[in-house]
């Protein structure tokens, strides 16, 4: 068939395609790479992968796209669900014969009630739905396709749960879907040099943070890794067909997990010559710290959440706060640049545990950081916990995003409000950045390049109007 992967319009900014970690606007406009729509269309010949939100389309230029594909699978997530489906239905009316499918974390957890929310989506994907995306585009009848959800005349059929995939080598590259469909122009990130590339080397994470969405709803706790040889060649590939790339991210939740795996594939990046960064965890040893440094690491997005040892147990981290400082201390030594993210409103939290945190990240002071507000996704046990302690309104639609896509603090607790939590985060950024210190640091980076000034600049106005318009907005 015919077939269109999409992340459809949304709000303005709306970074849906970071479907992994973060599902809303972003306090800089930053884009992430749509890998989890790449990757079955990688596997689907002749098939399309459009962007709407990075290639800044709207609705109708949308649909005057999708109406000429037989099968149109869209990305969804929980805070763009409604405007997903919205879409769905104006698709269907101009094209009432073409099939669409969801795919996702928020429909993989509620693939009935997904379902039962619009007429107008065909079928929905449970686990991992690379082959599942494949099998439909190859016409095989919706009854033998493992991993669906479907309407037919009798309801909604759930079908067999769709095996997990234990080769990972056997997943076609995605770099050659971004060259083909996408601007990677459109993609930046605040932290990364550009243009860069993101790339998964392995899907799922052996870590339980009680918080976090794609290792409880479909990656699992398994770490399933591509070999070395097969991750180098695709780094190979991008060296030689996408020249202009300065940088490549590799977004495995935790690409560290494995480290002598995670040396080797260093080691092969240094021979390629190629700039690199990764997600790690705060525990890694200063010997492969140094490994990797010296073969073309350049930064490390690093999740240290809080800096209070009690909740980093209550959201099972696995990471004290000593450890953390340790390992922040190795990368300032050898010299590897660090993105900090911290959540608010984790379960323990209080008025002393934010500013704990804040004294926190002053202290061990990454370049640059993000602060999140605790969201309760469906499918997590952060969203059981809050269900069973009423952390949020029973019974009620929870806004993990306002109307303009902004996120906005969805758990409240008897002794510390939901505003209290909202209005933290501004306090956290300004607390962080408005440090002569730091101020200082910015300056200095910008004074290197006028590529770095003009960048900095930019951001500089979005987050401003950022914190103005927090500051002025309630939850």
């Amino acid at each position: 068939m015919k077939t269109l992967f999409l992340q459809a319009p949304s709000f303005d900014g709306f970074d849906g395609g970071a479907g992994s970690r973060y599902q809303a606007r972003r306090e800089i406009r930053s884009f992430w790479y749509p890998t989890w729509l790449a990757q079955p269309a990688a596997l689907v010949p002749g098939s399309r992968l459009l962007d709407a939100p990075a290639d800044g389309l709207d609705v109708e230029q949308t649909l005057a796209i999708a109406q000429d594909y037989e099968l149109v699978i869209i990305h969804t997530s929980t805070p763009s669900f409604p405007s997903d489906a919205r879409f769905a239905e104006l698709l269907k009316e101009r094209r009432p014969d073409a099939s669409v499918g969801m795919v996702g974390a928020k429909v993989a957890v509620d693939a009935e009630g997904s379902l039962r929310a619009s007429s107008a989506i065909d079928f929905v994907a449970r686990e991992e739905f690379d082959y599942t995306c494949r099998d439909i585009a190859q016409g095989m009848p919706f009854e033998r396709v493992d991993g669906i959800s479907y309407r037919d005349a009798g309801g909604v059929r759930h079908n067999p749960p769709r095996a997990i995939i234990e080769n990972m080598d056997e997943l076609p590259f995605v770099a050659p879907v971004y060259q083909r469909d996408l601007d990677i122009h459109n993609y930046f990130i605040g932290y990364l040099n550009y243009p860069y590339v993101s790339l998964y080397t392995g899907r799922g994470c052996r870590s339980r943070c009680t918080f976090c969405l794609w290792p409880q709803t479909v990656g699992g706790h398994r770490y399933r890794v591509r070999s070395p040889g097969n991750v180098l060649d695709e780094v190979r590939w991008i060296k030689q067909h996408m020249p202009e790339v300065k940088e490549v991210m590799f977004d495995d939740d935790t690409f560290t997990d494995f480290r002598p795996r995670a040396e080797e594939i260093a080691r092969g990046l240094g021979k390629l010559g190629v700039t690199w960064s990764c997600n790690a965890k705060a525990n890694v040893p200063y010997s492969t710290l140094k490994i990797m440094k010296e073969n073309g690491l350049r930064l490390l997005l690093v999740g240290y959440e809080s800096g209070d040892d009690q909740i980093l147990l209550n959201i099972k981290k696995g990471l004290r706060t000593d450890i953390a400082r340790r390992f922040a201390a190795d990368c300032k030594s050898l010299g590897i640049t660090v993105h900090g993210t911290f959540i608010l409103g984790l379960p323990g939290e209080t008025r002393e545990t934010i500013a704990k945190s804040i004294a926190f990240a002053k202290e061990i002071n990454p370049h640059t950081i993000q602060v999140s507000l605790a969201a309760p996704y469906p499918g997590t046990r952060l969203y059981e916990q809050a269900v069973e302690n009423e952390w949020i309104p029973p019974n009620k639609t929870i806004n993990l995003v306002n109307e303009s896509g902004v996120q906005l603090a969805a758990i409240s607790y008897p002794h510390l409000s939901r505003e209290e939590i909202y209005h933290g985060l501004e306090t956290f950024y300004r607390s962080f950045y408005f440090r002569p210190s730091k101020i200082c640091e910015i300056v200095g980076e910008m004074l290197g390049s006028w590529d770095m000034t003009r960048r900095r600049l930019r951001e500089g106005v979005e987050f401003f109007h950022f914190l103005r318009s927090h500051g002025a907005s309630h939850s």
